[in-house]
């Protein structure tokens, strides 16, 4: 298993972690298999879109603060109800197929981690698994 650890700098972002992901990758040396990445954040989590324009994870962030602000009545008195229902939709993981020593990532394709509570200092862990 490997651990990223991951500074994010404000309250909701999107950070590119796809180099970090990939290099997770080579240096574990499998060919063919799926790599997990898993973010064990209540008020986080971990996706892949498109990563060659920066709008679509603004558009992305601004969507969801949108339908989920961060000052509403909600219920839970932390203050932070949003970041809860956020990442339930984006969801604590994910599953990339790996082949030829790479992950299959579309030609648009990033991994990001998302951040919706921050500024704080978070874990992203990658289990990276041979199929062969």
């Amino acid at each position: 298993m490997k651990k990223i650890n991951v500074k994010t700098k404000t309250r909701i972002e999107m950070i590119d972690v796809t180099s970090e992901v990939s290099r997770a990758v080579k240096e574990s040396g499998v060919k063919s298999g799926v790599c997990v990445a898993y973010v064990p954040h209540t008020t986080a989590g971990v996706t892949v879109n498109e990563h060659a324009d920066p709008a679509v994870a603004e558009d992305i962030l601004d969507a969801l603060s949108e339908h989920f602000p961060h000052r509403r009545n909600w219920r839970h008195t932390e203050g932070n109800a949003d970041a809860h229902i956020k990442s339930s939709l984006i969801a604590p993981s994910i599953t990339i197929p790996v082949e030829d020593g790479r992950l299959t990532l579309g030609t648009w394709q990033g991994v990001f981690f998302c951040e919706f509570d921050g500024p704080r200092s978070r874990n992203l862990y990658l289990q990276i698994l041979n199929a062969e």
